[in-house]
């Protein structure tokens, strides 16, 4: 970038950006995320992607917060794990801070052992698996898809397809994007590759 000049709008959108994004260290895990996981300032180059839009890459492992001009914050996430990842278009509907849970129907026939005993719900809570906050994605006709951009109390899964369709952010980072977002963004959950 050295030697590059810079637009005065792209300085600009960079400037406002930077004040926006938390310095890195004041991410404290109890598990060190790779620092290409943390969130950063980025160009994407794709002037088709719209500011206020998120975009998840799965075969990278990481969201995008559009910004102006191709800027983003890009954070790192945890996908859906194989058979269960759903991509497509999808709308924020609704937003939760430590919100309320409970597994799907599906879920609960899945993996009874695991699922049955939350039938009733989980109060919102550090314990809880949806973590501080969610984003409840929904389809553009208006339906609840129960696909949710949410928090995580196991930061190991980051950089993982582990979840039950649900993209994930560490707690820290789920704070950070939550009041980014407003009700109306679009988001695009990109298909994985035939590999993952």
């Amino acid at each position: 970038m050295a030697g590059r000049i810079v637009g005065r709008r792209e300085f600009l959108t960079m400037v406002s950006a930077a004040a926006l994004v938390p310095v890195r260290r004041a991410f404290a895990h109890p598990v060190k995320l790779p620092d290409h996981f943390l969130p950063q300032l980025v160009n994407t180059r794709r002037s088709e992607w719209l500011a206020g839009d998120i975009h998840v890459t799965p075969d990278d492992f990481f969201l995008y917060f559009m910004l102006d001009e191709g800027m983003a914050i890009r954070y790192g996430v945890g996908v859906g794990r194989k058979r269960l990842y759903t991509p497509g278009k999808f709308i924020v509907h609704r937003k939760a801070e430590w919100p309320w849970w409970r597994p799907t129907d599906a879920m609960i026939r899945r993996e009874p052992h695991k699922y049955a005993r939350f039938s009733d719900g989980v109060p919102g809570g550090p314990s809880n698996p949806l973590g501080a906050r969610a984003l409840y994605l929904y389809n553009e006709e208006g339906h609840d898809t129960y696909l949710r951009i949410h928090g995580t109390n196991a930061p190991s899964t980051i950089g993982t397809a582990v979840s039950n369709g649900c993209a994930r952010l560490t707690n820290d980072h789920i704070k950070d994007l939550y009041p980014r977002v407003e009700i109306g963004a679009r988001v695009f959950l990109y298909p994985k590759s035939a590999a993952t």
